[in-house]
């Protein structure tokens, strides 16, 4: 039987403006579950955020987490590979931020693959929010003084704060590492204002992670059609057979898009999946 494999990203795309997805979408997806498609996401976020907001949707195949840097089974709930920044890196990092006054949230595998995320106090406004919107969230943990040691793996280390606070460290690590580390900036979509600065082992992107992820569902990176929205999904883009931009997406997206849909708060995703899933039942008819 053939099937169809779809890889989305999740904020702006799969989710709506309010971080979550709709009804329609939720249905959508749990049909052409049945039916056969190979359906996942790929996600800045880790597993415990992303799924806090896609919990409604039975997803049983691995799941691209933390822009690439992590891939992992949400049936098991194990982490099956990705690509982590050493400690070295990392610390050189933090100590290059706390010269320009700024400290990052790390997200990190402990030695039994538990995700944890450790910061010494927040104080900044965009951190303070981002807190917030993670209630409860096990993960998170206050230290003295923000260090990666070799029991920890680290996934991505995460500035939050506004452009000309950020722009001086991502000048500052270009210069000193180069192509040693993965460095992406990104505006935020729910922070008025504010951005997110990231750091990751060079291989930590959605383009490695989809050539992962088709090695573990059994298919070609031409047989994979994409969704995104913002240039952190530009490595799918490269990657993919098919790259569809919803039409919120930013331009550079939309110029890559082989095809553009109506926008995250209209179910752009939804809507081209269900098409998909009704041409392939008509096919079988006739």
């Amino acid at each position: 039987m053939k099937r169809d494999y779809f890889l989305s990203d999740l904020d702006g795309t799969l989710l709506s403006s309010h971080a979550k997805p709709s009804d329609n979408t939720i249905n959508v997806i749990k049909q052409a579950l049945e039916q056969g498609a190979v359906i996942s996401y790929a996600t800045a976020r880790s597993y415990q955020s992303s799924h806090a907001v896609v919990s409604e949707i039975p997803w049983r195949y691995p799941l691209v987490l933390y822009n690439g840097a992590m891939l992992f089974d949400p049936i098991e709930k194990r982490v099956l590979g990705g690509r982590w920044l050493d400690s070295d890196r990392s610390n050189a990092i933090i100590q290059m931020g706390k010269r320009l006054g700024i400290t990052p949230l790390l997200f990190a595998l402990d030695e039994e693959d538990n995700e944890r995320v450790e910061h010494e106090k927040l104080e900044r406004t965009g951190e303070l929010q981002f807190l917030a919107s993670r209630p409860n969230d096990p993960r998170f943990r206050e230290v003295d003084e923000l260090c990666s040691t070799k029991a920890l793996r680290t996934l991505i280390l995460t500035y939050i704060g506004l452009l000309e606070e950020l722009l001086p460290l991502k000048t500052a690590v270009q210069e000193v590492m180069g192509s040693e580390v993965h460095i992406h900036l990104m505006k935020d979509n729910y922070i008025a204002g504010h951005y997110f600065l990231e750091f990751s082992h060079p291989e930590a992107n959605k383009q490695m992670g989809l050539r992962l992820w088709v090695e573990l569902v059994g298919c070609t990176s031409e047989e994979v059609t994409v969704f995104g929205d913002n240039l952190n999904d530009t490595g799918m883009f490269l990657e993919a057979g098919r790259k569809v931009a919803v039409a919120n997406a930013h331009p550079e997206i939309l110029q890559m898009a082989d095809e553009i849909v109506v926008s995250n708060d209209e179910d752009g995703v939804a809507v081209y999946i269900a098409a998909c899933m009704d041409g392939m039942r008509m096919n079988e008819v006739g």
